[in-house]
């Protein structure tokens, strides 16, 4: 018996050894600029997607393969999360999390709840019962095709959502559900209102934090080869404003099939302000606005490029940073982390940044099941 104990004891140790040297040792494949570093803050979490913090600092954690929305704990401070506790399940994609006065927002497919009063619960409870969820709208579609969620408060105070095409390129349903490929805000009714349209597939967007724009990205449609037609940053400088899906990609990729009907139209197109590259897939944006890192960093955006999936040649897997001038135009980007595909194979995929209160910045990868953070430790510039 004491040599059983002993024996899973020992297992135990080398199991967490080996989980802990294989996670150093990738770390140290990834490139970032000097004077930043970054470390797992949480690890063991199914295919973490959007994050979001409330006023105590737990830190909640969307997923897209799981069915759970969990809350992370670094109880004894040493910027590792170990502390898991579940806040909701039996949930359909729930990729996207966003945390206002106090209460937790959260996605499926086709709806969005909220449980108010949510750090009562994770911090001050015994956690017997899941906290009662109440429904925001169920007015979203339920077609699972891009129907993973990204939620955003706005500085107009509303939640906003956006709703994916269901399909990599079409147009009649579209026209038989206004709601498809469209950014929307969600009103007091549960009523959408549409921001914007003529989206593909955004699942990242954000507000600039001076001139509070509504930045966001969106991924280009698949079969068109290797090399077009490019994912998309787009800026809403207007509501309304329509953004080419079906008809036309990127900044002049005609749509071979439905870029015919474009002389039907009477509307206008609006380009993005920068080409990602074709399937890099961004799915994450956030702009940072603290200011622990560099001050060259101030006000940029960090966008996670999740990669290719049909690319004959991998291409993505990385986060970068795009600066803006002091009206939000752009001015030029360039990777911040790199490192997650090395020699064709691919070991991690960054999936969201979020902009932690302490001026961390934490990303998580939906491959390798971690969430990270990343840290500046030279004096500030």
């Amino acid at each position: 018996m004491k040599f059983l104990l002993k024996y899973s004891l020992l297992s135990l140790i080398l199991t967490i050894s080996n989980s802990s040297n294989a996670a150093n040792e990738n770390l140290s494949k990834l490139d970032l600029p000097d004077g930043f570093s970054i470390k797992i803050f949480s690890s063991d979490i199914k295919s973490p997607r959007q994050m979001a913090e409330s006023d105590e600092g737990v830190i909640f954690v969307g997923s897209k393969s799981g069915d759970s929305i969990i809350a992370l704990l670094d109880k004894d401070n040493d910027n590792y999360a170990e502390t898991k506790i579940t806040v909701a399940s039996n949930l359909s994609n729930p990729t996207g999390v966003e945390f206002k006065d106090g209460s937790l927002y959260f996605s499926e497919v086709d709806k969005i709840w909220v449980i108010e009063n949510i750090d009562d619960y994770v911090l001050r409870s015994e956690h017997q019962e899941l906290p009662n969820k109440k429904l925001v709208t169920d007015n979203l579609p339920s077609d699972t095709w891009h129907g993973w969620k990204w939620l955003g408060f706005g500085p107009d105070g509303y939640l906003y959502v956006p709703v994916g095409a269901p399909c990599n390129i079409c147009l009649k349903p579209l026209k038989d559900d206004s709601r498809f490929a469209s950014i929307h805000r969600i009103l007091e009714d549960g009523s959408l209102e549409k921001v914007a349209s003529g989206i593909r597939n955004t699942v990242g967007f954000d507000w600039h934090p001076k001139t509070e724009k509504l930045y966001f990205s969106d991924n280009g449609r698949d079969w068109l080869g290797d090399d077009s037609p490019s994912c998309e940053l787009n800026i809403i400088n207007e509501e309304g404003e329509f953004f080419g899906y079906p008809y036309k990609h990127a900044t002049n990729v005609i749509d071979p099939e439905y870029g015919k009907l474009i002389s039907d139209l009477d509307i206008d197109f609006t380009d993005p302000i920068l080409e990602l590259g074709a399937h890099v897939a961004p799915t994450g944006i956030a702009f940072y606005d603290k200011n622990t890192f560099p001050s060259s960093f101030k006000n940029n955006l960090f966008i996670t490029l999740h990669g290719s999936w049909n690319r004959s040649k991998k291409v993505g897997y990385k986060v970068i940073s795009v600066n803006f001038d002091d009206d939000g135009n752009y001015l030029a980007h360039k990777d911040f982390i790199s490192g997650w595909l090395n020699d064709g194979k691919v070991w991690g995929r960054p999936s969201a940044p979020f902009v932690k209160s302490d001026g961390s910045l934490l990303i998580s990868d939906d491959k390798y099941n971690v969430i990270y953070r990343v840290t500046y430790s030279q004096e500030k510039i």
